[in-house]
Parts: C-alpha cells; structure tokens; sequence
C-alpha cells in the first residue's frame, strides 16, 4: 500500500497520476487489510505496490517472507534505503525484497525463486487500470497465489461478485478460479489524492486453477462468445445449441448473463467438440 500522505517530504515525490496512484492514507483501513489478510508466520507474501511501506512493515512482521514489488522507481530505491527496511533484513535474515518491476510483467519464475516455491498470498491496492489484466495474469498462472487481499474499484468488486441471472464476463472468470467476497467498502476520503469512485477491499479465495473438469482455453472461448451480444438469447450467440439447452433444463430464451459458472461448465462439457 501506497503512503500516508501526498507529497512523500522526504523525496519531494508526488503521487503519479500516469501510474494511477492514490496513496491510502487512513490506518483504521490499513488495520482493517492486514486483520482481513489473516496472516500466519509461516505465510508468504506478494504485495503490490508498496509505495514508502505503509503496509509493508506490518506484513513483515507477522509472515515469513514480503516480496514487495513497485513499479514507481522513485518509490523502490527510497524504501530500500528505509531504515526499517535495512533492520528487516539484519543478519541477513532477509523477510523484506523490494523490486522494481511492473507486475504485468515480472516473471513468474522470479516470484517462485523469492518463494523458493512455496505457497504465497498477494495483497495489493491496485491500480485501478489494470485490475483486469492483472486478475487474468495471477488467476490464470501455473505459480498462482492461494489467495488474494486486493483493494479495488467497489463497482468492479461488486461486478466480480455477481450472481445468476446478472452474471457478467468477469464475475465466470473470477469466480471460475475462486471464491470472491468484498469485506468492507473503502471511501474515496481515505486516499491522497482523492479519487472519483469508492474501492472496496475484496478476498479471493480458495484459488484453483484445475477445479472444473473442462478446458479452460475451450471454457473461456465458448463463454466469451455467449457473451457476444449480452441482450441476444444465448442459442443466438451460440448456434445449434438448442437441443443442449434443452438435455441441460436450460429455458431455450436464457441468456449468458442467466448462467452460473457450473451451468457454464455443464454447457461446455455436453458441447464437446461443437464449437
């Protein structure tokens, strides 16, 4: 988590607006964060954009290893040469690595060999522009976290905690993966500077990326095409699908966004090779 206040004094750094930071500034929240993350000795921790530590201390403190990645280069070097970074990693007994890197792009290999392989969560206040691509990215790879404590936009958490029949395309690929739940919202008064919409704070659980019995490149293909048209009937978005539908106890009017992910999953196996 970013700082806790606007101008970082120490460094003349301001908040980035190119790197959409908004600096949490109210530490009932950041409580609220590392209660929510439920946090053992033994955990290993990812977090996303550190900024001057606001957070990242009292993840260290409480788990076996923070690997703290920040894009803002300004921002990396002066937390490296934090001195409570310096006495996190005394006796070379290192429990802090900060890296400079865009998350988007990092290796997965590099995470893995900070982790030595070992099971790891991530926590992050993200940037809201790329919540998306960065949910795809960690849900969808090989070395993925267990977990997830991540401070979004409260529209794309309430999104992503949809349910039939007002599904969406991210709500099936969050919830394909894992087990979404918002904790608490967040205003906007919490930031500096003050962003236009509200966040909440989300927990995706229990992730797998092998939990259904279906392909995920064939999952994904036939759901991104239900969703083609969302106000179209799906035997429209997926045609000669009728009598699936009806084998499956689907309405022959449903709609993709009337689907829940195990219909989704239903719906794909019965096609088999179809589409």
């Amino acid at each position: 988590m970013k700082m806790n206040s606007t101008k970082l004094t120490k460094t003349n750094l301001f908040p980035k607006k190119s790197l959409g930071q908004n600096f949490l500034v109210d530490r009932n929240v950041i409580g609220k964060i590392i209660k929510a993350a439920d946090l053992k000795k033994t955990d290993n921790v990812l977090e996303v954009g550190p900024g001057r530590g606001a957070i990242t201390y009292e993840l260290v403190e409480r788990v076996k290893k923070v690997l703290a990645v920040e894009k803002d280069r300004a921002l990396a070097e002066q937390l490296g040469e934090n001195e409570k970074c310096k006495m996190q990693n005394h006796n070379q007994n290192i429990k802090l690595k900060i890296i400079e890197a865009d998350i988007l792009k990092i290796d997965f290999e590099e995470i893995k060999k900070e982790f030595n392989g070992e099971p790891y969560k991530i926590v992050a206040n993200l940037p809201y522009n790329i919540t998306s691509h960065f949910l795809r990215r960690f849900l969808e790879a090989d070395y993925r976290p267990t977990e997830m404590i991540l401070m979004v936009q409260r529209e794309v958490a309430k999104r992503m905690i949809e349910r039939a029949p007002n599904m969406n395309m991210l709500a099936v690929a969050v919830q394909f993966f894992c087990k979404p739940k918002i904790l608490f919202r967040v205003s906007n008064n919490c930031f500096k500077p003050k962003p236009r919409v509200e966040s909440a704070v989300i927990r995706l659980a229990d992730i797998d990326k092998n939990k259904h019995n279906v392909g995920q490149d064939k999952f994904f293909s036939v759901v991104k095409q239900g969703f083609g048209s969302k106000r179209k009937q799906l035997k429209n978005n997926l045609p000669g699908i009728e009598n699936i539908l009806d084998e499956l106890g689907f309405k022959p009017t449903v709609r993709a966004q009337e689907l829940g992910v195990e219909d989704w999953v239903k719906l794909v196996q019965s096609l088999g090779s179809k589409v």
